[in-house]
């Protein structure tokens, strides 16, 4: 397991005991406390591939994640291909590239497991950040469009 001096960022892979700090740095972003939600979604990814996903660590502190996985034959795309669920740095920590260093882990990570492109969703009017933040690491809009009907 990687450690990181303070000031330094180093990446690992994230574990069930990174669901207080997920949460914590989660509810920074979002205003909402919710321990369930990301107990769930860690343990779901924890159990496809536990060495994927990422937490940054400064020190012993949790200042960043990004969860995601490889799935094959999803929507009719049958090429192995990486999927971002979500990404999340602490506000204290932005502007330093710990969103780029998650990202650049978890693109090597996703190439080593067969992956022959990344995706991810983004809603372009209301994380503009986001949008830009994954424009900025090479990521093109392509002719998959998501439908959505109300129910």
């Amino acid at each position: 397991m990687a450690t990181a001096k303070t000031g330094e960022i180093a990446l690992r892979p994230v574990n069930e005991l990174d669901i207080e700090a997920v949460c914590a740095i989660d509810e920074k972003l979002s205003g909402q406390d919710r321990p369930g939600e990301w107990e769930r979604r860690i343990s779901y990814y924890l159990r496809r591939d536990p060495e994927l996903s990422l937490v940054a660590v400064e020190g012993k502190k949790v200042v960043g994640f990004m969860l995601g996985e490889v799935k094959a034959g999803e929507f009719g795309l049958e090429e192995p291909a990486g999927w971002i669920e979500v990404l999340g740095v602490d506000p204290q920590c932005q502007g330093r590239s710990v969103g780029k260093k998650l990202l650049e882990g978890m693109l090597a990570g996703f190439k080593a497991r067969g992956a022959k492109a990344v995706r991810t969703l983004v809603n372009e009017t209301g994380q503009k950040e986001l949008f830009g933040f994954f424009e900025a690491g090479g990521f093109k809009s392509t002719p998959i469009r998501t439908l959505e009907r109300k129910v």
